[in-house]
């Protein structure tokens, strides 16, 4: 299977897929990470003086991916609002999407493909299986790189007049090496989300690029306990449901479905 694995492609090639939610597209450049394609524009000036922020729900039309249900388009969605709520909050007081702020943050789903569950399947039954090998040398189990999904969002922010201050198109696809299999269509757009989420957190927060930092962004403390599922830094972050936290850990070393340990939104489904 190594071997067969070594002619295929170890990720998934996710386009950068413009759409039509964004109030301009005027000043983006080309700005891509090891990983990641994007075209990024921000005003760092006015970004860095921004103190308050809320967050649009993010939309995902149900005529991207068509074989994705609404409740799985409804938790991609969410996760996308979660990571960007969890992750502003490290510098911005976020307030409710109804609450006036100093930015207001709108993004959408613009490109998703679907991930092999019969691929993936196999994947996690590899991983699961060399734990059993007696061996004091740990055994790298890469996913079949067959079936791995993307996806492309695209979002900005806008200040009180209604005037944009950043905007991203930024797209990912899920890796062999380094994206968990689990078995659901939707499992590598949901994981993917949730990075989109942290990368343009960090466009607002620093008012530049999220792949030119020189050094680890370690993570703060109010980010790690919610992660672990524990109560976020701001109410507002409270609508868009609470981290799976060690059973969502858990499930994803197991391979078991997202939507199994996301409770996901506490409010209706906001994909459309």
């Amino acid at each position: 299977m190594l071997a067969i694995i070594s002619l295929l492609p170890g990720c998934a090639t996710a386009p950068l897929v413009q759409g039509n939610s964004l109030s301009s597209y005027d000043g983006l450049k080309q700005d891509d990470g090891k990983i990641t394609k994007s075209r990024l524009h921000v005003r760092k000036d006015q970004v860095m003086a921004a103190k308050t922020v809320n967050i649009v729900p993010t939309t995902f039309p149900p005529t991207i991916a068509p074989a994705l249900s609404n409740e799985q388009r409804a938790l991609v969605a969410n996760a996308v609002n979660r990571a960007l709520c969890v992750s502003l909050s490290d510098r911005f007081t976020v307030v409710t999407p109804d609450v006036p702020a100093d930015l207001t943050v709108r993004s959408a789903v613009t490109h998703a493909t679907e991930t092999n569950e019969v691929a993936a399947g196999i994947s996690v039954a590899a991983s699961i299986g060399t734990k059993f090998i007696d061996t004091s040398v740990p055994i790298p189990t890469p996913r079949i790189p067959i079936g791995l999904g993307e996806i492309a969002i695209e979002a900005e922010a806008l200040d009180r007049s209604g005037r944009q201050q950043a905007a991203i198109v930024w797209g990912r696809g899920a890796m062999a090496f380094f994206s968990t299999p689990r078995v659901s269509k939707v499992s590598d757009a949901y994981d993917l989300a949730e990075a989109f989420g942290e990368d343009f957190a960090k466009v607002l927060a620093k008012g530049e690029s999220p792949f030119k930092s020189n050094g680890i962004d370690f993570p703060t403390p109010e980010k790690v306990r919610s992660k672990m599922g524990f109560a976020p830094k701001y109410a507002a972050c409270e609508a868009y449901g609470r981290s799976p936290g060690f059973a969502g850990w858990v499930g994803g070393k197991i391979g078991l479905p997202p939507e199994w340990t996301d409770k996901g939104s506490k409010k209706e489904p906001q994909a459309q």
